[in-house]
C-alpha cells in the first residue's frame, strides 16, 4: 500500500495508507460520531469543505451501496478512517467502499490514530489539514493548509435546475445542498415537492404559489451565505409556513435579525441529546454542524428558541413569532436514524393544511 500523510495546521503529521485517489487534498478537518452510515455521510452535502474523520475504527464492512447516497455525488476534501474494509458483506453491495472512494475521486487516509486525532480536534477545536503521498515541502504546504478556508457552498451544492417530484400540497424545497431523504419525507406525506436551486429568487418562488416552503441543510458559513438570506427575507413576507433543517434553520435565524457562530469542534454524529423546552422531552439526533445560532441574538418578537443541546446549550430549534414558520438545527430526517423527531415533518404537514383552511 502506498504511505500517506495527514497534516494539521499546528504542525502534527500522522502517518497511514493511502485510500481513494492518490494526491494531495486540503480541507477543515472534522469528526463524526457516527458508528454506521457512512455512505450517508460521505454523501451529505453539509460536509463541502472538509476532511471527514470517523471515530468508529472500522469503516466499509457493508460494502458501497449507492442507494443510501444523500445527494448525487461526495463533497467531502478527504476521508480518515482508522480501518478500511476490503471485502464487506451485504446483499445489497455494489462494490468494495475503497473502490467507491477512488470513483467518487476522493482523497484518503487509513492506519491513522483516529482516537489521537479526535482529542486534538476536540481541545483545540477544528483545524485546517492536508492529506498528501508526501511529507516534502513541509512548509510550503503549511502555507496552503493556513490558507484554507470553506468559501460559501450553497452554488456549489445545491441541484443544476429545478425538478418536481410527488404528488399532493405544493411544497417548494430551497436546495442549499439537500438531502434526498428531505424530499422522501415529504413525498411519504402527500406532497408535490418542487426542488430548485438556491440561485431561485424569492419572486420566482412565489409564482408557483407554494403552500409550504422548505429549507434545506448545506455546508459553509451561513453568514457568508447573503443572497440566500436576503430571498428568504422577502419569502417571510408571505408569511407561508415553513420549516428549517441545519443550514436553512441558521439562514432564517439570520434573515430575521439573529446571529450565528462557528462551534468549537461542531455537532457530528448520531447521539446528540435535544431537549424541548415547551414539552420538556429529550429526544436523540443525527447532526452535522460546525455553527450555530446565538441563543439570545434573536430579535425580541421575532421568535422564541424551543429546543437546545443538552450537553451545551446551544440553540437547536426556533419557534417564529407571527408567522407560521419553525426551524430546527438537527436532522430529522436523519437515515439510517435515529428517528425521534420524523414527527416534526407531520408538524409541518399540519401547519400547511390549517393556512389551507384559514386562507
Amino acid at each position: 500500500m502506498k504511505k500517506a500523510y495527514l497534516i494539521l495546521e499546528n504542525g502534527d503529521v500522522y502517518a497511514g495508507n493511502s485510500i481513494g485517489v492518490p494526491g494531495d487534498s486540503v480541507g477543515e478537518v472534522v469528526f463524526t460520531t457516527g458508528m454506521g452510515s457512512y455512505m450517508e455521510t460521505l454523501t451529505d452535502p453539509s460536509y463541502y469543505g472538509q476532511i471527514i474523520t470517523q471515530t468508529f475504527p472500522l469503516i466499509g464492512n457493508y460494502g458501497a451501496i449507492s442507494a443510501d447516497s444523500e445527494s448525487r455525488r461526495a463533497y467531502c476534501r478527504g476521508y480518515i478512517v482508522r480501518e478500511l474494509c476490503r471485502t464487506g458483506s451485504n446483499f445489497r453491495k455494489e462494490c468494495e467502499l475503497g473502490d467507491w472512494l477512488t470513483a467518487q475521486g476522493i482523497v484518503g487516509i487509513e492506519g491513522i490514530d483516529t482516537r489521537r486525532l479526535t482529542k486534538t480536534i476536540r481541545e483545540h477545536g477544528v483545524m485546517n489539514g492536508m492529506i498528501t503521498q508526501s511529507l516534502a515541502g513541509k512548509a510550503r504546504k503549511l502555507e496552503e493548509i493556513r490558507a484554507f478556508r470553506v468559501e460559501a457552498a450553497p452554488a456549489s451544492t445545491t441541484c443544476p435546475e429545478a425538478y418536481t417530484t410527488g404528488e399532493g400540497r405544493r411544497v417548494v424545497l430551497i436546495d442549499y445542498g439537500a438531502k434526498l431523504n428531505i424530499v422522501r419525507e415529504l413525498v411519504r406525506r402527500g406532497c408535490e415537492v418542487t426542488v430548485v436551486p438556491c440561485t431561485t429568487s424569492a419572486e420566482d418562488i412565489l409564482a408557483m404559489k407554494p403552500q409550504g416552503i422548505m429549507l434545506s441543510n448545506g455546508g459553509g458559513d451561513p453568514a457568508d451565505a447573503k443572497y440566500e438570506v436576503d430571498q428568504i427575507r422577502k419569502l417571510n413576507e408571505a408569511k407561508i409556513p415553513t420549516f428549517g433543517i441545519c443550514l436553512g434553520h441558521q439562514l432564517m435565524a439570520l434573515a430575521s435579525g439573529a446571529k450565528t457562530h462557528k462551534l468549537k469542534y461542531g455537532h457530528r454524529g448520531a447521539n446528540q441529546p435535544v431537549k424541548d423546552l415547551v414539552t420538556g422531552r429529550v429526544s436523540i439526533t443525527s447532526q452535522n454542524h460546525g455553527y450555530a445560532v446565538r441563543n439570545n441574538s434573536l430579535p425580541e418578537g421575532a421568535g422564541r428558541v424551543r429546543m437546545v443541546n443538552v450537553n451545551d446549550k446551544t440553540c437547536e430549534g426556533i419557534d417564529y413569532i407571527g408567522r407560521p414558520c419553525f426551524t430546527v438545527q438537527f436532522h430529522p430526517e436523519a437515515h439510517g436514524g435515529p428517528l425521534d423527531t420524523e414527527f416534526l415533518f407531520d408538524r409541518f404537514i399540519e401547519m400547511i393544511d390549517k393556512e389551507g383552511k384559514n386562507a
